[in-house]
């Protein structure tokens, strides 16, 4: 343990036969792991006789490495003299002559702090932030549908006051909208999903901690503020004893974690192909915590994996209304949140399923699963359409392409509860830490009461469909039949 090693040394190991990291200044032998590396054994030996601290410390969480290796694994410190200045992709950023972000008081939109955020971050990281499925299609929708939605401003209304506070699921918050799951923050800033649960503190806004988080559940709502919201993202493993394992986890953490966030509109991955011309990060990944194995998406030996199919990897392919949902309930009692509905019939199945199912999340994983899947604004107006009880049984929530407090008002005088904000905190932490995120939401939480009062709504709960326009859109739905019939055998169909 105490052996001082030299990288030339190191260097050598450089095979499937022999392989040596360097993390943290100390050697390792991963020779043994390599056939159970989730994200298969390439992503281990593009690194191997390397130093691999960088690429592997914005993604891993404190004590993967001791639960991944065993401690004989562990040869002994490196000789840091003996080892070559080299620098990765992941430490060189997009403008690589960028002198530093602006001050954040001149960020005056969510443009302003996604174009500091690109000259701040790696290319590798910017290219999975960035990506979304296919032609990106879907995720331009996200954000242009808004601007065919128009506003009906009142007039001779006091608008002296105004309050943007609310309720989700029984939870009080202050704003109606919230921070979405979005894996691997630390790769924005080294604070990481903290760094956005501090600004969402401040703000009293709920945080959805990804599945994929680069940090742990406990360290990330370790610091909350006094009555401060969470929620867990899940992804169902294809060994559930891995997500029944996770879930025991969050149950000790009731005090903060209120919602448990089942994810299924991305059961594989979208072709995401930005995230895969720049070589795609998960491919300079020697050990990924995130990612199990057994998933229905199988690393190729011959093929680099973009950072997203290593992060699918041991997702479930098989789930089902009937199956999950009991299966789940035998392992928590937090309410259900079904993230991912994309259409009014799997709204409308979802409020069956009360009280279990408190809510569901309109979302088309942000453009980043089937492209060309519609926005959530789609869908949000196909239920008032054909199943307009649903909003009154269930709570429904929305992400997807919000770019302005107008786009979250739109949103909530349709009837969503709350709109979710995904890449955003991401440019937010980019280009300036958690100080970042926190401009961000201030920016949003003043186009977001400007709006209102403008509208004539002193409260959220004011805001209805007479204070918008839809027509434009409305003719864009789906307009077939209401497929609301009694469930058949199709119904254990997946989820």
């Amino acid at each position: 343990m105490s052996e001082l090693l030299d990288a030339r040394e190191v260097a050598k190991h450089n095979s499937i036969n022999s392989c040596w990291v360097i993390l943290y200044g100390h050697v390792y032998d991963v020779t043994g792991f390599l056939p159970n590396h989730p994200g298969g054994s390439k992503a281990i030996l593009q690194l191997a006789g390397r130093d691999a601290t960088e690429e592997y410390d914005p993604v891993h969480p404190p004590g993967t490495l001791e639960d991944a290796l065993p401690i004989e694994a562990k040869l002994g410190k490196v000789d840091h003299k003996s080892l070559p200045n080299l620098k990765s992709g992941l430490s060189q950023p997009t403008n690589v002559g960028y002198a530093g972000p602006p001050p954040l008081d001149t960020l005056l939109n969510l443009d302003d702090i996604e174009k500091a955020a690109k000259n701040q971050i790696s290319k590798k990281a910017w290219a999975y932030y960035y990506s979304a499925g296919d032609d990106l299609i879907s995720k331009r929708l996200n954000t242009d549908v808004y601007r065919s939605i128009l506003l009906r401003p009142r007039v001779f209304v006091d608008c002296e006051k105004c309050s943007t506070d609310t309720k989700l699921l029984d939870q009080s918050v202050n704003i109606p909208i919230y921070a979405s799951p979005a894996a691997m923050a630390r790769f924005a800033h080294p604070t990481g999903e903290a760094g956005i649960a501090q600004a969402c503190g401040k703000f009293g806004a709920m945080q959805l901690i990804s599945y994929n988080a680069s940090m742990t559940p406990e360290q990330i709502v370790q610091n909350a503020a006094p009555g401060q919201v969470f929620g867990w993202q899940m992804y169902v493993q294809t060994e559930r004893k891995k997500s029944e394992n996770m879930l025991a986890r969050i149950n000790l953490l009731q005090d903060k974690i209120k919602v448990i966030c089942l994810t299924l509109d991305a059961p594989v991955p979208g072709k995401r192909e930005h995230d895969e011309r720049a070589k795609n990060i998960a491919s300079d990944i020697p050990v990924t915590a995130a990612v199990q194995a057994g998933s229905a998406v199988e690393a190729s030996a011959g093929n680099s994996e973009s950072i997203a199919r290593q992060l699918f990897m041991g997702t479930s392919p098989k789930l089902t209304w009937k199956e999950t949902l009991s299966w789940l309930s035998q392992h928590t009692k937090l309410p259900i949140v079904l993230k991912g509905i994309q259409t009014h019939e799997d709204a409308y199945l979802a409020s069956l399923y009360t009280p279990q199912v408190r809510g569901v999340i309109l979302s088309n994983h942000g453009g980043r699963a089937a492209d060309t899947a519609p926005p959530a604004i789609h869908t949000l107006l196909e239920i008032r359409k054909y199943c307009p009880e649903v909003l009154d049984k269930i709570e429904v929530w929305l992400d997807g392409g919000i770019k302005r407090g107008t786009d979250v008002v739109k949103a909530l005088c349709l009837g969503a509860k709350a709109v979710g904000i995904g890449r955003a905190p991401l440019w937010g932490l980019a280009a300036g830490g958690p100080e970042g995120v926190e401009r961000t939401l201030e920016i949003l939480k003043a186009e977001v009461e400007t709006c209102m009062r403008l509208l004539g709504a002193s409260s959220v709960k004011d805001l209805g469909p007479k204070h918008i326009n839809a027509r434009a859109v409305e003719g864009q739905i789906y307009d077939g039949p209401p497929g609301l019939e009694k469930p058949g055998p199709w119904f254990g169909s997946k989820l």
